[in-house]
């Protein structure tokens, strides 16, 4: 019977046909009542022989359907145990409303017109269903990854695998490379010609591109393998590899530039080698930039599909460079022990040399892993944060090399055509960003841009104080005789350099600064230091809005003097209160001495321990301590909050009140173990696990406050944010 049954299986798109082949095999088998039944099926309670007798039509007639629908159809109507609700499924899924209605109206016939044509007719009509419903099967059974599926269906209709499925204008091999099935990508490939693997969606990509998108490095070997031009077709404003490279899937990105053509990536060519460039630095794919700038330093100038220059982005990429390190001072000395060399090694074992006593290599830590090791030497690395590290020097080391090779670029460049060039533009990005490397390999490339002026007529020294970038700034203290011309520049409001350093700070830049106190502090010495560097005159010069320097300073930094006063209240009045409660409990601990007085004398009964002594000393000396440390927080309290104050007397009156403070906390937890020891007489085995107890509220006062103390006290009394000893960099 199933051989027989129908002359096709339902596949889809022949639904009339089949249905009315299916009816009357129906019929013909005295099967088609239990499909056009309206009753329900007789109870097995009441009539039990006609129940099975139904029982058995019904599995005749329902196996019937089944054996006659191709894979994935009989996959969607598998679970149906009804013959009735099985067909009328059937036609609910190929939009016929009822059995009586499986025989569709006959379509007119079109004029014989090319078939995209059609299609595209068909969707401005609305009608997307006579165009994609009879794909929606291939469609579905792409997505759900039946291969078998796929085959049948392409099998009956094989002029449907170069056809486009979806409105988004994509085809079977689109589809199945975003699923990332590589048998059914490979069987794809097969069945297409050359110029198939050609075709663009409606997104102008080809299945190449999703390829490079999702990073389907095997995909995209099995497509150029049949056709090597695909890597050279364009979409929009990119090519295979720059897609790669910007979804940062860095294998597929390597293997695509391996086989790229580079004539493709010059710049006489178009903007794709700019572009890639780009995206490259961006990803951190750095050897694929250094790559391109070895072969083509023009690169770095030539401006892409973005408006911008790979040498612009650079400049703005702090991270990537020594000046823009976050390390705390040990993570400084490993790394600058750490040795890099480029390009970097493609084997699997990592080495990390680092000296043991300063820049003197007695001794080295090396650590390699090796085979089986290699995993515990990639986790003790990790756990050391030594992996970071080097990976940080390795990121500078290629920073600074594609730094040098897009230097090269710079020394060639006629100075008409710098600006053009977008070097103007990244030098003075570079100078908001704090950027000294970049700011110094430019200098050296061409020395006349130490000249030159922004959009707003502000030179190298105006901008460094505008944006608060001291390392900038301090290029000025290896200038000759040209940094009077620059720090006598005026900008198009005819501000001097005082007016600028009298204006507040860029919020990005006081964010680095902990509490509004030293945020005031900071702007202070900014302004105290250029003024120190100006022509007397200059602080009773006017601008355009008739302003001085001292009255721009008081004006823009009125709420940030409040919220100093604000903060350093609040602290003081904090502080008084635990330095308070402290020279209470100690003035009465000191009369209360522990275990009593001996009652002819009145002396202490303990005097002559060790331990005894101990206690009254600390006791003393935390009493000391917090009385310094409340008169001190009375001092800011009362203090007058002038503009000049912030930058010694409050943060001296602060470091103080802080460091008594912890001393005396400290001394009080000393001399409660000391008591400890002298009640508990020497019982270590309670006195040590008590004592260990006490230190904890000290250390966590100690972690949360003392960071803050270091840098109050390196702010205010260390060598200073500018320096004065840089060495001359040409």
């Amino acid at each position: 019977m199933a051989a027989n049954t129908v002359p096709e299986l339902l596949d889809g798109l022949n639904y009339a046909n089949w249905s009315v082949c299916m009816k009357n095999y129906l019929l013909a088998n005295d099967l088609w009542d239990i499909v056009e039944a309206t009753t329900e099926a007789p109870s097995p309670e009441e009539a039990e022989a006609e129940y099975k007798a139904w029982i058995k039509k019904n599995a005749a007639a329902l196996h019937a359907i089944q054996i006659s629908c191709m894979s994935h159809i009989l996959s969607q109507i598998k679970e149906i145990g009804s013959a009735r609700i099985c067909w009328d499924s059937l036609a609910k899924m190929h939009e016929v409303q009822s059995p009586g209605d499986q025989i569709q109206p006959q379509e007119v016939e079109l004029p014989p017109v090319k078939e995209e044509l059609q299609q595209q007719a068909a969707v401005n009509q609305g009608t997307e269903g006579h165009v994609y419903v009879q794909f929606r099967p291939l469609h579905k059974a792409i997505e759900s990854g039946d291969l078998n599926a796929v085959r049948d269906f392409l099998h009956f209709h094989p002029n449907a695998v170069n056809k486009k499925l979806t409105d988004s204008g994509r085809t079977a091999l689109h589809l199945a490379t975003l699923t990332g099935k590589l048998k059914m990508v490979e069987e794809l490939v097969e069945l297409l010609s050359e110029e198939d693997l050609q075709v663009l969606d409606n997104n102008h990509e080809t299945a190449l591109m999703l390829a490079a998108g999702v990073g389907a490095t095997r995909i995209a070997e099995c497509m150029i393998k049949k056709n090597s031009k695909l890597v050279a077709v364009p979409g929009k404003d990119d090519l295979p590899v720059i897609v790669a490279c910007n979804n940062g899937h860095k294998d597929t990105a390597r293997y695509l530039y391996s086989i790229t053509p580079f004539e493709l990536l010059l710049p006489e060519n178009g903007k794709y080698g700019s572009l890639l460039l780009h995206v490259s630095i961006f990803n951190e794919m750095f050897d694929i930039s250094l790559d391109l700038l070895r072969r083509c330093p023009h690169l770095s100038t030539t401006r892409n599909h973005l408006g911008t220059t790979p040498l612009i982005e650079l400049s703005g990429l702090c991270d990537l460079f020594p000046s823009g390190l976050r390390f705390v001072f040990w993570k400084r000395w490993i790394y600058s022990g750490i040795k890099v060399q480029l390009p970097a090694a493609q084997h699997s074992d990592v080495r990390i040399t680092i000296p043991q006593n300063d820049h003197k290599h007695h001794g080295s830590i090396v650590i390699r892993a090796l085979g089986p090791l290699r995993r515990l030497g990639s986790n003790l690395l990790q756990f050391f944060g030594l992996k970071q590290i080097y990976d940080t020097k390795l990121t500078h080391a290629y920073a600074l090399e594609i730094l040098h090779w897009m230097s090269e670029d710079i020394s060639t460049i006629d100075d008409t055509k710098l600006g053009q060039s977008g070097v103007f533009d990244a030098f003075f990005r570079a100078i908001q960003y704090g950027i000294i490397e970049v700011v110094i390999e430019m200098l050296k490339a061409n020395p006349n841009l130490l000249t030159v002026l922004n959009t707003n007529r502000r030179g190298i020294l105006q901008s460094a104080v505008q944006h608060r970038q001291e390392k900038i700034f301090s290029l000025i203290y290896v200038l000759d005789t040209r940094k009077y011309m620059l720090i006598s520049g005026i900008d198009e409001w005819k501000n001097n350099i005082l007016h600028i350093a009298a204006t507040l700070a860029p919020p990005d830049r006081l964010a680095h600064i902990s509490g509004a106190v030293l945020q005031m502090q900071r702007e202070l010495q900014w302004y105290k230091e250029v003024e120190s560097i100006v022509n007397p005159l200059s602080k009773e010069y006017t601008n355009i809005f008739n302003e001085r320097p001292s009255q721009i300073f008081s004006n823009t930094h009125k709420q940030l003097v409040s919220d100093g006063e604000k903060w350093m209240k609040e602290t003081a009045t904090s502080c008084t209160v635990v330095g308070a409660l402290i020279i209470t409990i100690m003035f009465t601990a000191a009369f209360t001495v522990p275990g009593g007085n001996v009652q002819d004398t009145g002396f202490p009964i303990f005097l002559q321990r060790k331990s005894f002594m101990l206690f009254i000393i600390s006791d003393a000396i935390s009493l000391f301590a917090s009385s310094t440390s409340v008169l001190m927080f009375l001092g800011v309290l009362t203090s007058r909050y002038a503009e000049d104050d912030f930058i010694k007397s409050l943060p001296t009156k602060l470091i103080i009140g802080l460091s008594t403070l912890f001393i005396s906390i400290a001394a009080m937890m000393v001399a409660f173990c000391a008591t400890l020891i002298i009640m508990l007489k020497g019982e270590m085995k309670l006195v040590i696990p008590i004592t260990l107890l006490a230190s904890i509220p000290v250390t966590l006062f100690i972690l949360l406050q003392f960071p803050l103390l270091v840098e109050i006290f390196v702010s205010t009394y260390g060598p200073g944010i500018f320096d004065r000893k840089m060495k001359y960099w040409y």
